[in-house]
């Protein structure tokens, strides 16, 4: 249970990462994936990247510079901007749904215009997932000049899109549904400079 708790990349730039596992019964049609990051880079970062071993972006949040993300489904993705972070704590989340192809995203607890992305595809099971670097393979593949460095907390995926009401209480910090990757129960394995401390500020 890592409440209240952050992991700290400290080095930039870097090859540290953390793999976390989950366990998928079946093929994604629709997920949601929330976290909360908090750093002064500029350049390109990875911050939450699924891969199989068909395709290395089949989800993928990314930050290619302040003000912008981008949004990844099967290798495909969408860009949302966001206003300029200010020194402060930045909390996502993006849902897909395969029926619609109907890609959401919140940021800071509220919602952004929707975006249009993948319509029928599936995500696959067989998962490497990835915190703080951008898979271009498999479990590895690592440009260093895409890898996060500052403080990352509250992960979440869920196999399926959460309600208004759920997206607002995953940035409050409230009670949330069973998920496949859970905070409040992560499984995961830090691989380099990463070190797991208190979280400082709201």
């Amino acid at each position: 249970d890592l409440y209240r708790k952050v992991f700290v990349f400290r080095k930039d730039p870097s090859d540290a990462y953390v793999v976390l596992s989950a366990r998928l019964e079946q093929p994604l049609q629709n997920f949601t994936v929330c976290l909360r990051s908090y750093s002064d880079l500029a350049r390109p970062h990875g911050l939450f990247s699924y891969a199989t071993k068909a395709q290395d972006n089949d989800i993928l949040l990314f930050k290619p510079k302040p003000g912008e993300y981008r949004f990844y489904v099967g290798g495909r993705f969408v860009t949302f901007r966001v206003p300029e972070g200010r020194g402060d704590w930045e909390h996502v989340c993006a849902s897909w749904e395969s029926a619609t192809g109907i890609a959401e995203f919140w940021f800071n607890g509220k919602p952004w215009p929707r975006k249009g992305l993948q319509r029928g595809y599936t995500v696959g099971t067989e998962a490497s997932i990835v915190l703080g670097q951008e898979q271009d393979a498999f479990g590895g593949g690592f440009d260093v000049y895409n890898s996060f460095s500052g403080e990352l907390a509250d992960v979440y995926l869920w196999d399926a899109g959460l309600s208004p009401d759920k997206m607002r209480a995953a940035y409050l910090s409230l009670r949330l549904p069973p998920a496949v990757v859970a905070w409040r129960s992560l499984s995961y394995e830090v691989k380099g400079d990463v070190v797991v401390k208190p979280r400082l500020r709201e």
